[in-house]
């Protein structure tokens, strides 16, 4: 199982592989980001840190955080259960479809064509990655991310050259 955290005091995030800490290239510094997260200020489950066992919620907000910049909306479910094992995360794409997707051990996938909506019927495959999700439903997601990315190295090339 891979868990993955963002470092608080910092735009650092890290992988937990096989019991071993790794850092990720993020593709976006997460103060740059828009702030329309929708978070349960109820929850049990905020700032639960040096635990052993680590909720899909905690996992789902990070999701959120990611890729929040390239797209119309997302958030974390209210309405559908989130447990230790999976959470569910609304998204609208910027061409103004919705989704609802299920976050698990074996990745993410389409679970429905609506907010809070699950599908049982459904049977989409599962995702690695919400980028690589993402990028198969929405071409203007791959524009945001490829300008973002530009955006980024364009930065890094002006700082170079001062």
């Amino acid at each position: 199982m891979t868990l993955y955290r963002k470092c608080r005091d910092c735009t650092e995030s890290f992988a937990v592989v096989d019991g071993i800490e790794q850092r990720m290239e993020v593709d976006c510094n997460p103060l740059e980001l828009p702030i329309n997260v929708i978070y349960d200020s109820d929850s049990d489950l905020r700032d639960v840190e040096g635990t052993d066992v680590k909720d899909m919620r905690m996992e789902a907000e990070a999701v959120v955080n990611d890729v929040l910049f390239a797209v119309a909306n997302m958030f974390v479910s209210k309405n559908l259960p989130c447990a230790v094992d999976v959470a569910y995360i609304n998204v609208e794409i910027k061409e103004g479809a919705r989704y609802c997707l299920e976050l698990t051990d074996a990745g993410l996938r389409v679970v429905g064509f609506a907010y809070d909506y699950v599908d049982e019927g459904c049977c989409s495959q599962y995702h690695e990655t919400i980028y690589s999700l993402l990028d198969s439903l929405s071409p203007a997601y791959r524009e945001a991310f490829g300008n973002a990315l530009l955006r980024r190295l364009e930065a890094l090339k002006n700082d170079g050259q001062s």
